[in-house]
């Protein structure tokens, strides 16, 4: 086996010595050739149908990102609209129950003004209809004293003039002394 090794070593050298450069001959330079535009086109058939497709998937995703991003840019920029929308909306509605509890406090003095009004008015009715009664009742007295002070008159004029007055001399003389008692004697 050595041998083969110096042989085949030997023949390199000899080739060498032809004029060609590491052993180099048209059949290698056209193989190389060959490979070289195999592989020029492998390259091209592989861009069109491994490279595009890549490609163009991620130019896809590039566009659909920069959808996303405009999108969430859009929802964001909504977002923010919306919230001041309801800040101001909060606001307003902080301004109407402001408003309707103002309004509410000066009904609520109204109605309270009103049924302080009535109650006055209703305690001068009872103070009247009661100032009525009492004079009722006074008036009442008066002549329920009349009436004791009569028979007790007409019992006394009886006794002192015993049977020869009659009746209308007797009335006649309980209306002398009630008048000269007066009406005032009455009421206190």
């Amino acid at each position: 086996m050595d041998m083969n090794i110096i042989n085949g070593a030997s023949q390199l050298l000899a080739e060498a010595d032809e004029g060609w450069l590491f052993g180099l001959d048209l059949q290698l330079l056209a193989d190389t050739l060959l490979l070289a535009i195999s592989v020029f086109i492998l390259f091209i058939i592989l861009s069109y149908v491994l490279f595009n497709p890549a490609k163009e998937l991620l130019e896809k995703r590039r566009e659909k990102i920069r959808e996303d991003l405009d999108s969430a840019e859009k929802e964001k920029a909504d977002a923010i609209a919306l919230k001041e929308e309801y800040d101001a909306k909060l606001k307003d509605v902080n301004k109407e129950a402001e408003e309707i509890l103002s309004e509410a406090r000066k009904k609520a003095k109204k109605n309270e003004a009103k049924i302080i009004e009535e109650a006055k008015e209703e305690a001068g009715r009872i103070m009247q209809r009661a100032s009525q009664e009492v004079e009722l009742e006074k008036k009442r007295a008066v002549d329920d004293m009349k009436k004791e002070m009569i028979q007790i008159a007409s019992l006394m004029a009886g006794k002192v003039v015993g049977a020869s007055i009659d009746t209308t001399v007797q009335e006649q003389l309980v209306d002398e002394t009630l008048k000269e008692m007066g009406d005032d004697t009455w009421l206190s």
